[in-house]
């Protein structure tokens, strides 16, 4: 536990979960963590839950933004101010199970990885077990990737001490998969661990169960972030719509 893990989490009116996801934070085998969550100008009553529980732990670290500017800034600005060897991912209604950050981190030690990211299992809103696992691949390249995000956020662990601070692209939906991207035209693979050791909450709202927004928005990242011609956005927008459903 000689690597400090930053642990960053954009939160926006989550009161509902983010005291399920501190806790799953804190229940951790891996003590060495600091978790920098920012609010992006909440209107519920989330900044008092994650308040109490940083009086009660210096680990956790709230920061406030002054107008509410999307998890791409949300996310960007706990990254700038993290202190820690890696950088990993936790979205304010996801959870981690116990082990995660031990085994993961000795993974990537162990293997001196860059980029690493686990299998998951889904969680319906209220926190029930679905019966759908997704179970990660064994190593991802930028050009697999450009077919569909295989990696899910809420696993994602970068090593800092080799890659430096690296950002999201600050678009208002999928960023996180521009890191991914921005990431693998540099290092060659990503690599998986495949034990299931995260769950996602499956919410109604969320972008992935749009079809039709994920289509604009990853077409928007390939173009306008990933710099590719009008043929080849519409090519891999429409590959990963597929591979979507095919899941």
């Amino acid at each position: 536990m000689n690597n400090l893990v930053s642990i960053i989490t954009a939160n926006y009116n989550s009161e509902k979960f983010i005291s399920q996801t501190i806790q799953s934070v804190l229940d951790q085998t891996y003590k060495n963590w600091e978790m920098i969550i920012v609010d992006d100008l909440s209107t519920d009553s989330s900044v008092p839950i994650i308040n109490s529980y940083s009086k009660k732990d210096v680990r956790i670290k709230l920061h406030q933004l002054k107008e509410n500017s999307g998890a791409a800034v949300a996310r960007n600005k706990a990254i700038s101010l993290a202190t820690g060897n890696f950088i990993a991912f936790l979205d304010s209604d996801d959870l981690w199970l116990p082990k995660k950050l031990e085994l993961q981190i000795n993974f990537m030690v162990k293997n001196n990885y860059s980029l690493c990211y686990t299998s998951y299992e889904v969680i319906n809103e209220s926190g029930v077990l679905t019966n759908k696992t997704i179970m990660c691949k064994n190593k991802l390249d930028y050009n697999r990737m450009l077919h569909s995000n295989e990696i899910g956020c809420l696993t994602a662990v970068y090593n800092k001490d080799i890659l430096g601070k690296v950002f999201m692209p600050e678009v208002r939906k999928r960023q996180d998969y521009g890191l991914w991207l921005k990431i693998l035209r540099t290092e060659a693979y990503a690599f998986g661990l495949t034990e299931v050791l995260a769950q996602y909450r499956d919410r109604s709202a969320s972008i992935s169960n749009n079809k039709i927004e994920m289509l604009k928005w990853n077409w928007n990242l390939f173009k306008n972030v990933e710099k590719l011609s009008y043929f080849r956005a519409t090519y891999y927008t429409l590959s990963c719509v597929i591979n979507k459903l095919l899941k």
